[in-house]
């Protein structure tokens, strides 16, 4: 055998064993993903690429962080986890606490067993179906968000808490409907499923109880299904009843592209204009408006000020800002649904 020939035998077999042990150490995603930014943002033409420490959307492990792209101002793939933070620009839940667009948070009481238009622009709609309980001597209702229904194109999905006696956290309580038809998703963090179109996507980011719902372009919620606790009955005396956990949703969203013109009890404080009416420095800050986002039912888009439509159109808000993990020291940038 030529010297020749031993050196290139040599190099493929040292190069075989760097690739088999560069492969061992690949993470579970092992190509980074890239996206065009749409929309009409700073970002807009161009292609983010996910940090090699998080190549994928989805989560290597249910403890890991994901890739975000930012598209609204920074312009830059970021790794975040997948759970909503109830302390995010955003944010409803508990009693609904809401944390606005503005960042000032407020709650908004809603009444049990109504619906009422959260955000409302010209491509999108969402509503939040409110189940509650008032107890003796109080003068209103204690709420909480049972069901989120979305309006978009010309179809519909609803993610809800299903109705649990007695809350199991191992049992999945995840109750998801895409145009009328039950998605079903097999348990496990692993877990994805996109509607035919294209236009729906869903990513599990637990084993049970938890997702994050994606409309490319336009809206990413992250949703929990999470009971009253024992605890949190005694601080607020809900008086709940043994016979009702009052499972009910944390979520948190993301916006693309909202228009000038949003409108729903937490689009509206997405606009550049927009100056909130509720009162600071106070315990518990309180937003008006049942009446002018008060909805039929949680997949109806007709309410005083909803303005949705099949088509989108009008001027675009230039990003919504949210505080990003780019370092892995925090969590993530999203409007949110929280308790309180």
């Amino acid at each position: 055998m030529s010297a020749t020939v031993i050196v290139l035998v040599m190099v493929v077999v040292v190069m075989s064993a760097i690739t088999n042990v560069e492969a061992k150490k690949l993470p579970f995603y092992p190509y980074p993903f890239s996206r065009v930014c749409h929309g009409n943002g700073p970002c807009k033409g161009m292609i983010l690429t996910c940090p090699s420490e998080c190549p994928s959307f989805k989560l290597p492990n249910v403890n890991g962080k994901a890739c975000f792209f930012n598209c609204h101002e920074k312009c830059e793939a970021c790794c975040r986890k997948t759970k909503a933070d109830c302390e995010s620009t955003g944010a409803a839940c508990n009693d609904p606490r809401f944390i606005g667009g503005d960042g000032i948070m407020f709650y908004f009481h809603g009444k049990s067993n109504q619906n009422f238009a959260l955000v409302s622009d010209r491509n999108i709609q969402i509503n939040a179906h409110f189940i509650g309980r008032r107890p003796e001597g109080r003068s209103r209702d204690f709420t909480w968000i049972k069901e989120l229904g979305i309006l978009f194109h010309s179809h519909t999905f609803t993610i809800s808490a299903n109705n649990v006696t007695t809350w199991t956290s191992d049992a999945d309580h995840l109750l998801l409907v895409h145009d009328g038809t039950p998605v079903e998703l097999n348990e496990g963090y692993t877990s994805s499923w996109s509607s035919s179109d294209g236009l729906v996507h869903i990513d599990r980011t637990s084993r049970v109880n938890s997702i994050t719902l994606t409309l490319p372009g336009v809206v990413e919620i992250m949703a929990t299904v999470v009971p009253v606790t024992e605890e949190d009955d005694r601080i607020h005396k809900y008086q709940i009843r043994s016979s009702d956990s009052f499972a009910h949703l944390e979520v948190q969203f993301r916006f693309e592209g909202l228009s000038e013109d949003v409108e729903g009890v937490l689009g509206q404080t997405y606009r550049s204009e927009y100056r909130s009416p509720v009162k600071r420095g106070v315990p518990m800050p309180v937003m008006g408006g049942e009446d002018k986002y008060r909805t039929v039912s949680v997949l109806s888009s007709e309410c005083g000020k909803c303005i949705f439509e099949s088509v989108g159109f009008g001027k675009t808000l230039p990003g919504t800002t949210a505080t990003l993990d780019c370092s892995g020291k925090s969590s993530n940038g999203y409007g949110v649904v929280c308790r309180r």
